[in-house]
């Protein structure tokens, strides 16, 4: 055995030794946020798992089948759910949580009561799991007010007052990307170890990209920026090269090849979905929220997308998000719109 080899991988940055150094910057802290963060990646470990074997274990059958042992079979997406609800009130530091499978918000009982309020997707893209496309589980975190008994209006803050985002990607590797709000960092999950490691240690998206993200198949029914932006994309006036289309329909998968390539994402609103089909508070903010963290921009269509104050927990918002250059020629479409 090599055992030299072995002891160099101990020397490695995991996601949990990250974390503390992080905490250590900030003497006053309890270690409350560490542990939060601590069980938000024990659920993305377990879910990863659980993706893992959905084509054997069939867990892709409908919620509400039974299996042989007469147990009743969960979905993927619902399992997720259950995963991230029963991780997080066990931290003890969260009040309220916010699900994109639930449509009210959860209220931790007040034994388990902590000063964190997490919004989450557990399992966004699941309609992809069948095809092998990857798919994830996007979270953020906000601060409450310890000194009234939590309410939903708590939740219903700008992105800017997030304290943290990242998202897990469960696809070719298990890779959790996370902001705490000084930068954005990669982690990728060794099987071998059970064990998030630093790979992509402050992440920086490229100013302009090569790429642009869109479901062209809504074109008929875009507003006009949009489809000016797109032709431009195809067709650039001004001698350069015709952007390249990548589009996966996993929101994760999307947005992670847009902060490591650079280029744009958009899904903008139109005629058919008006004010946009992605939700305010768990996809837009957490995606939103790293792309500024990496030097990015996000964009509604008439606003800084952080800027946003959403009126209800299951809001939905138009998005342009990634590159500072590409999000800013179509934020120009939109104002000359305008005049």
């Amino acid at each position: 055995m090599d055992h030299s080899a072995d002891a160099q991988r101990t020397d490695l940055m995991t996601i949990t030794r990250f974390v503390l150094n992080e905490q250590s910057k900030h003497p006053e802290s309890r270690g409350d946020f560490s542990i939060l963060l601590s069980h938000i990646v024990l659920g993305c470990k377990f879910v990863c798992s659980a993706v893992n074997k959905a084509g054997l274990a069939k867990l892709i059958g409908l919620a509400g089948e039974t299996n042989v042992q007469g147990e009743e079979q969960k979905k993927l997406d619902v399992l997720s759910n259950d995963v991230f609800i029963k991780a997080l009130i066990s931290s003890g530091r969260t009040c309220i949580l916010v699900s994109e499978e639930d449509e009210e918000a959860t209220f931790v009982e007040p034994s388990k009561r902590g000063k964190y309020c997490v919004v989450f997707d557990p399992l966004d893209g699941s309609s992809n799991i069948d095809c092998g496309v990857s798919i994830g589980t996007i979270f953020g975190i906000y601060l409450i007010k310890e000194d009234h008994e939590p309410t939903v209006e708590d939740v219903l803050q700008p992105g800017k007052n997030m304290l943290a985002a990242g998202y897990c990607m469960y696809g070719s590797s298990c890779t959790l990307v996370l902001s705490t709000g000084s930068g954005v960092n990669g982690f990728t999950l060794d099987p071998s170890l059970g064990e998030f490691i630093l790979t992509h240690p402050d992440i920086k998206i490229p100013k302009k990209g090569k790429i642009y993200s869109v479901n062209e198949g809504n074109a008929k029914n875009w507003d006009g920026p949009t489809t000016m932006y797109v032709e431009n994309c195809k067709y650039p006036k001004d001698g350069s090269s015709p952007k390249s289309l990548r589009y996966i329909g996993s929101m994760v998968a999307d947005v992670h090849r847009t902060l490591l390539y650079g280029g744009i994402f958009l899904y903008p609103a139109d005629k058919k979905s008006p004010n946009g089909k992605l939700r305010v508070l768990y996809e837009v903010f957490p995606m939103s929220f790293l792309m500024e963290q990496a030097g990015g921009q996000a964009f509604t269509g008439n606003q800084r997308a952080l800027d946003l104050v959403p009126k209800k927990l299951h809001e939905r918002s138009p998005i342009f998000l990634g590159s500072y250059e590409d999000v800013e020629e179509i934020k120009a479409l939109y104002s000359a719109d305008e005049k």
